[in-house]
């Protein structure tokens, strides 16, 4: 909302009160922080973090992170971590990031170097599955 167009809202409807046709398109809606397109997959996947192991399902994958959901282990964020994701018919790909979200069952990373390799692994899991979100 401009100024002049907010200006009038609040002195149509004093400054507690905000109607359909002063708010914004967007208001109340999250903003989209994604840079990269993300790519919706379900691949079994094996986590490593430290001493620690366990198991998930790898469910979005982009060129900067990917999400687990199902998880057995849940590192805390900030965390380096491994994951050795299982995509038949490519052979088994391994992806290192640090814990930056975590999700209801799951948690979210972001790489930790920009790899072309990962890039070329997405490009080919992103063949295999649905289109971009």
């Amino acid at each position: 909302m401009g100024v002049a167009s907010g200006l009038r809202c609040r002195l149509k409807h004093g400054a507690g009160e905000v109607d359909e046709e002063c708010r914004p398109p967007c208001a109340g809606a999250r903003m989209e922080r994604r840079k990269d397109i993300r790519f919706r997959a379900r691949f079994d996947a094996l986590i490593s973090s430290g001493p620690a192991e366990g198991a998930g399902v790898l469910t979005d994958l982009s060129y900067s992170g990917a999400r687990m959901e199902e998880v057995s282990l849940r590192p805390d964020l900030g965390t380096s971590v491994r994951l050795y994701v299982f995509v038949q018919p490519v052979a088994p790909f391994e992806l290192v990031g640090r814990v930056t979200r975590h999700t209801e069952s799951g948690f979210v990373i972001l790489y930790e170097v920009f790899d072309p390799q990962v890039r070329r692994l997405v490009d080919d899991v992103s063949a295999l599955v649905e289109a971009p979100q």
